[in-house]
């Protein structure tokens, strides 16, 4: 371990927030949607002293460990967690010193038995952004919610709204498709369009805001045992397991 305050924090970030817009909030090192294996390389490439989890994948390639996230942080990596599989690992692992951010991080500590497909979004390729193409049942849901405290529509419409998102995989979850499970009039459509709260970009921008300040904390000493499930895995994916103890 030799981190220093020049060190780098590191983000993976991919469909919660623009690239561009997430440089102009932080300096850091981004790279792309966090998985498997991703951390224990990241540290040994770039010795940072933070790293801020936003997006990660789970389909095409297995999802992050969180025996990978318990390193870093026996390693005085500090990890921040936001917006989307950033948020569901802070609140998994809060009790080990790993650092929550946002609405949603709160959330699922509230309610750990939340789908975690709330924050799941289907994306474009690495190529054109990771754009999302889907939205995120947690961001309809404020929406929905937020349009009915408002006003604006009747408390059936928020709940056949919800319901609808709820009922269809993430994979289908458009706007289009939303509203027309809910059979919400056509003229109604543009409502939901102009008042959709994208609130994972926003507990991203938080994150990125406070990373800073939070970088300068230090991770609690923790015991760290290495299990041969997770060495499996590392070599399942073909990841050097002498990282681990090399540090």
């Amino acid at each position: 371990m030799d981190q220093t305050a020049d060190s780098p924090i590191l983000v993976f970030l991919g469909p919660t927030l623009g690239l561009p817009e997430a440089q102009r909030i932080l300096d850091a090192v981004y790279l792309q949607p966090v998985s498997q294996g991703d951390i224990i390389l990241a540290a040994h490439a770039f010795r940072p002293k933070a790293m801020v989890l936003i997006d990660g994948l789970f389909e095409d390639r297995p999802a992050v460990r969180h025996k990978e996230i318990l390193w870093a942080l026996s390693q005085g990596i500090v990890m921040i967690g936001a917006a989307s599989m950033g948020a569901l690992r802070a609140a998994e692992l809060h009790p080990f010193g790993m650092i929550g951010v946002g609405l949603i991080y709160r959330w699922y500590r509230r309610w750990p038995l939340t789908a975690e497909d709330a924050v799941a979004v289907q994306c474009g390729p690495a190529e054109l952004g990771f754009t999302a193409l889907t939205e995120a049942l947690v961001d309809l849901q404020r929406s929905f919610t937020a349009l009915y405290r408002r006003g604006l529509i009747a408390k059936a419409e928020m709940d056949a709204g919800i319901a609808a998102a709820r009922r269809l995989n993430f994979r289908d979850r458009s706007l289009r498709k939303v509203l027309a499970a809910a059979q919400w009039p056509a003229e109604r459509s543009a409502l939901l369009r102009s008042h959709l709260i994208a609130q994972k970009a926003a507990d991203a921008r938080l994150a990125l805001r406070l990373a800073p300040a939070l970088s300068k904390s230090r991770p609690a000493s923790l015991p760290y045992t290495i299990t041969n499930t997770f060495l499996r895995d590392l070599e399942a994916g073909s990841i050097d397991i002498n990282l681990i103890s090399k540090y």
